[in-house]
């Protein structure tokens, strides 16, 4: 029996899933595991919670905790989004897992001793005040390209990556002290040197996404750089070479451990080797923002340990919420838990394939949403089989009856059933779930317009015939897509099998060992039920989505997004000082010249101020309260001596005094005048 081996990326345990991991990743990588356990192949489908790295260890930090706290509660919340989503993992493990630390320090120690890592001097930031030197995330400052505010290792505004040492006025996170350059040693990965056997494998590599191959020819294409595997803090896998101390590996160097580690775990418990599955066929599925990792940093370390490389990498696109970016920190998201409190997963699952092709970019509408759910998965599939179940027993006694003749309508119907499961299977194969979807929809949409021509509730008391035709072949179109869609909607499917009286997998959660021999078997959708098969009375497969449910989640949206957006703006323009400290604040009278709304906000005003010497912008969240036309030569009280800030992307250099609520304050003082 053929194996395969399918891997997620690792999803990052500092937060709960939202609707585009899911799209990008999880619910492909299962389509592709059902399908495949279907046709026979023995199917491991693995992941693990990725808790390392930088972001973590910062948060900890500021929380006075133990980063393991965050990530114990994070791994939880992760596995329960993918169960109740019905991703089917055979194994969900941790980077935390002895097993990984293990693996993760062998390929380390295995790279280092075939001669691939090396030793180098570089230059980074080190706070005195902490007494360490700093990786990328523990700094902030501004962009040395855009002047926006950026984190260590990107800027988030023009998307360059950077290093700590790039920044402009550079501060450190944990005690906000300014830190100096200093050198420190680390490990380097020579990944230069394969910049055209990566070359040639992306290219000669026919089962890879054009996606997929464009965009990791582009980094190829630029010159590929040495790639440091290691920094200097705690929270990690220790580096694993004698005398070495408080370094551990970059999350990048360990991480793609986590599928093979995952693996070897679960295969461990089973008496199995997961190199059986991993030397068979191996795909990868992740969003676009980390194909780059796996098809350059990956396929190389695989290379440099003569291990067999990917089948394929799938990368998915990004999903974007009524038509912006998501942002979680804005509140603008859909966590997966929250969906699923209103909605069926499997109108969840629909919705992400059909919306758009994997390889593109694509958008969550609510409204959208509820079209097509409505009209299609409703309307479309779940009326044709009301329609064909309810026929059934009223005409038939639950039985499918004899076939009668044949026009070439009939046949026309009869050839595309038959042909369905080839054509849904071939697009699966080649990873165009979409397209293998849209067919099962089309052929769905042509059978209710053939049930509406043929009218079998007329027939049966003018042409037994012709009505015993048309519902024989409507029940076997009923039980084809009883397989057909068990990888897209699984819950859903099987209620299907239940009326047809055929046996039913288990679906909900993690795929347990004794339940990984599928009962659904593909070959089956291609078998005709016999004449005389009992069907049971139909039951509504789904329910209709309402207006008021859709208006209720937008405004919960929107109301989300705006509280999140208030918050984030008192914390910038509120920060509280001590007594002893006050005596730093400058306070001057200021004179306001221009006043305008900041594009995005609800809250901000952009002010040019007249200081007396000089006119100063300042960013003030007055927009609510004041129209700008309001404060035009008005005379405010300005904080003088605060640091710069960003807020909605435009720099404040100086704060206008205000009451809790946002009644200004403001005097009859001389502009630039010191208020003592």
């Amino acid at each position: 029996m053929s194996k395969l081996f399918i891997s997620c990326a690792l999803p990052y345990a500092n937060g709960a899933c939202h609707l585009g991991h899911l799209r990008s990743t999880y619910i492909p990588a299962d389509i592709y595991a059902r399908y495949n356990r279907s046709k026979g192949v023995d199917t491991l489908l693995v992941c693990s919670s990725d808790e390392h790295g930088t972001p973590i260890s910062v948060r900890a930090e500021k929380e006075n905790k133990d980063p393991k706290e965050i990530t114990d509660i994070y791994h939880e919340l992760i596995g329960n989004d993918l169960k109740a989503c019905n991703i089917s993992l055979d194994s969900y493990r941790r980077t935390t897992d002895q097993m990984h630390y293990k693996m993760a320090q062998e390929c380390f120690l295995d790279l280092y001793n075939r001669g691939y890592i090396y030793e180098k001097t570089i230059n980074q930031l080190y706070c005195d005040e902490c007494g360490r030197s700093l990786p990328d995330r523990y700094v902030e400052g501004l962009c040395p390209y855009c002047d926006s505010e950026a984190r260590g290792d990107q800027c988030e505004v023009c998307g360059r990556h950077l290093d700590p040492t790039e920044l402009k006025e550079p501060h450190c996170l944990i005690c906000n002290g300014t830190p100096h350059i200093q050198e420190s040693n680390h490990y380097y990965y020579k990944l230069n040197g394969f910049e055209e056997p990566l070359r040639e494998w992306i290219e000669s590599n026919e089962h890879l996404p054009g996606n997929v191959k464009n965009f990791a020819l582009e980094w190829i294409n630029d010159g590929l750089k040495d790639w440091v595997m290691t920094r200097d803090m705690n929270w990690g896998i220790p580096v694993p070479i004698e005398g070495v101390e408080n370094k551990v590996l970059y999350v990048w160097a360990e991480a793609f451990i986590g599928y093979q580690s995952s693996a070897a775990t679960w295969a461990k418990e089973h008496d199995l080797d997961w190199m059986d599955y991993w030397n068979d066929k191996a795909v990868h599925f992740i969003g676009k923002d980390i194909i780059y990792h796996h098809t350059i940093f990956w396929p190389s370390m695989l290379m440099s340990r003569e291990m067999k490389l990917p089948y394929s990498v799938v990368g998915g696109g990004y999903l974007s919420l009524e038509g912006r970016k998501m942002s979680t920190s804005k509140g603008w998201v859909i966590w997966v838990k929250e969906f699923l409190d209103k909605f069926d997963s499997d109108m969840l699952r629909y919705y992400m394939v059909i919306n758009a092709p994997l390889n593109r970019d694509t958008d969550f509408s609510w409204d959208d949403f509820q079209r097509r759910v409505n009209n299609e998965l409703i309307d479309n599939l779940g009326n044709f089989i009301h329609r064909t179940f309810t026929f059934t027993n009223r005409f038939f006694d639950g039985k499918v009856p004899e076939k009668g003749s044949f026009s070439e309508y009939d046949e026309e119907f009869e050839a595309k059933i038959k042909a369905l499961p080839d054509i849904v299977g071939d697009a699966i194969d080649e990873f165009e779930f979409r397209d293998g979807l849209l067919e099962i929809m089309n052929t769905t949409k042509y059978a209710n317009k053939y049930f509406n021509d043929k009218t079998p509730w007329k027939a049966v008391k003018e042409d037994m015939e012709s009505a015993k035709t048309t519902l024989y072949l409507a029940n076997q179109l009923a039980h084809t897509l009883a397989v057909v869609l068990t990888p897209y909607i699984p819950e859903s499917t099987q209620k299907i099998r239940e009326i047809l009286n055929m046996p039913t997998e288990i679906v909900d959660g993690f795929m347990e060992y004794e339940n990984r021999k599928p009962v659904v078997m593909w070959d089956e959708a291609k078998e005709f039920l016999p004449a005389g098969y009992e069907v049971n009375k139909p039951t509504p497969l789904f329910e209709k989505i309402t207006d008021e449910e859709i208006k209720e989640e937008k405004e919960k949206l929107y109301a989300l997004e705006e509280t999140q957006e208030n918050e984030e703006e008192e914390d910038e323009m509120s920060d509280k000082i001590s007594i002893d400290e006050f005596g730093k604040v400058q306070l001057v009278v200021g004179q306001v010249k221009e006043a305008e709304r900041i594009e995005g906000s609800k809250n901000l005003l952009k002010l040019q101020v007249d200081l007396g010497e000089e006119i100063r912008q300042v960013v003030a969240g007055l927009a609510k309260k004041y129209a700008p036309d309001e404060l035009i030569d008005r005379k405010v009280i300005v904080v003088a001596n605060l640091e710069p800030a960003k807020l909605f992307g435009v720099e404040s250099n100086g704060m206008l005094l205000a009451t809790d609520s946002m009644e200004l304050l403001t005097t009859d003082g001389n502009v630039g005048e010191y208020i003592k």
